[in-house]
């Protein structure tokens, strides 16, 4: 019997990227960070914000607020949507959870034809997650030095994600789950001040918990892998700063990080290193307009461009074809949803709210709406086809088209965009940035407290103890 060990072929021999990634974390400065890469980051963190306060109503957020009120622990940081602090790993767990619990954080770039577009990581979360629950746990730190530790997650984050081979993600792994974890972890050696061993044991840690499979994407638990990344970076670095050991090289090798989850990485890319060009500036950073998976976005503004010129009614519609690759047909894999969940992977329901309410946002992505005899029914009309052609274009853009046909025998058809509606090459402006954070908060937050929200994000460099300010935003209610 022969065992293939594709580990060892595809792991370059002699590979430095653990070292590469604590040097990094050891020595950024404040003024290593480029001006662009500032104002993506407070973009990104007017996202995050607005993200945590519409995940804390899921129901999800309830279980896990209630089951860590009830294990209890020191009084590190305070726990989302209540007056409670507890332990900052569980805070992590729950905050981060709740920044994924509407897939609609942010989503990293690649340019590289070899992995599919859109699964990578979703990079945001992690690291601001953790950010800002040690910011709590280890305050005051100041705004400058917080927003050091969240571009050096979000940079760790974004570039193990990219040079890994795409085996990881198309055997089933959850990047945001996995890689993110790293992210976690270096924020908070950041803020903590880890280095030398302790540092690098504490990456061997953080990629020994690292973890997320795909098949519970549509679930609770698809967002738990994200609050479980920053959970377990956090964890990570305690444990290191104790002086828990772990291998100093665990990135690398052929039983490291990046052969035995990825199947190994792409040498030609190592020589980006980390910092020397900043990923949240290129290839970029896309935040989304819509809360579910990436891959159905140009799509859905597809079907909001035909129904919106032709002012197609609901009624209207016999049926609605989406023809377009496995790139999204695998991963969008619900045909009919039945909650807000699984809608997030359903071009059928995406489409579905389009038709029916010319638009998707946090109302339409719930129970209630998804769950409501229209929906039910209009899905049903709804189909997805493989596109031979589509296909055969490959995997570097997300490609689809429609063709909706009317009661009345007509057809209307179209291609969307490449140049996808919050990507970089097509990015959302400030003020929808904004408009999305308020939405986010709609319900759950006052008109004045979401303007504080806003203006201490956007003000985050100017703060003198960013752990507090940022929870008193998130607790405000």
């Amino acid at each position: 019997m022969s065992v293939t060990l594709n580990a060892f072929a595809n792991m370059p021999e002699g590979t430095t990227i653990t070292e590469q990634a604590a040097q990094f974390v050891e020595t950024v400065r404040f003024e290593d960070i480029p001006k662009d890469a500032l104002h993506i980051g407070k973009r990104c963190i007017v996202d995050g914000l607005g993200l945590y306060v519409a995940g804390a109503e899921e129901h999800s957020l309830e279980i896990l607020i209630a089951e860590a009120q009830a294990m209890g622990g020191r009084e590190d940081a305070n726990l989302i949507s209540t007056s409670d602090k507890v332990p900052a790993p569980m805070a992590a767990r729950v905050l981060g959870t709740a920044g994924h619990a509407h897939d609609w954080d942010d989503s990293q770039v690649s340019i590289d034809p070899a992995h599919i577009y859109g699964l990578l990581t979703h990079p945001t979360i992690p690291p601001l997650t953790a950010s800002i629950i040690m910011a709590q746990a280890r305050g005051p730190v100041a705004g400058k030095d917080f927003m050091l530790a969240f571009q050096t997650g979000f940079e760790v984050e974004c570039k193990i994600s990219e040079w890994m081979l795409p085996q990881h993600y198309m055997s089933g792994m959850h990047s945001s789950g996995t890689v993110g974890t790293l992210g976690a972890f270096a924020s908070a050696a950041k803020t903590m001040g880890l280095s030398g061993d302790k540092l690098r044991a504490g990456f061997g840690i953080a990629a020994s918990l690292a973890a997320g499979i795909r098949c519970n994407f549509g679930t609770m638990t698809k967002p738990l892998h994200v609050g479980r990344a920053a959970e377990n970076g956090i964890t990570a670095a305690l444990l290191a700063e104790r002086g828990f050991t772990a291998d100093p090289q665990a990135l690398d090798g052929p039983w490291g990080f990046m052969a035995v989850q990825g199947g190994g990485c792409s040498e030609e890319k190592l020589g980006q290193g980390f910092g020397k060009t900043w990923t949240i500036i290129e290839p970029g950073v896309s935040i989304k307009p819509y809360p579910c998976g990436v891959l159905t976005h140009p799509t859905i503004d597809l079907m909001l461009r035909l129904v919106t010129e032709a002012d197609i009614q609901a009624d209207d519609i016999e049926t609605v074809t989406v023809h377009a690759g496995t790139n999204i047909l695998k991963p969008i894999r619900y045909p009919i949803a039945a909650n807000h969940l699984q809608a997030k992977f359903s071009l059928p329901a995406a489409l579905s709210m389009i038709a029916l309410a010319r638009q998707a946002g946090k109302v339409e992505f719930s129970d209630a709406f998804v769950g409501s005899d229209a929906m039910q029914a209009m899905q049903r009309r709804m189909r997805t086809e493989l596109d031979p052609e589509i296909e055969a274009q490959g995997f570097d853009k997300m490609r689809s088209r429609i063709t909706i046909t009317l009661k009345d025998g007509k057809e209307v058809a179209g291609w969307a965009d490449e140049r996808y509606r919050g990507g970089p090459e097509n990015p959302l402006t400030d003020e929808e940035v904004e408009a999305k954070a308020r939405s986010c908060c709609a319900g759950v937050l006052s008109d004045a407290e979401q303007s504080t929200l806003l203006k201490t994000a956007w003000g985050v460099l100017d703060l003198e103890d960013a752990g507090t300010a940022f929870s008193g935003c998130l607790n405000a209610s």
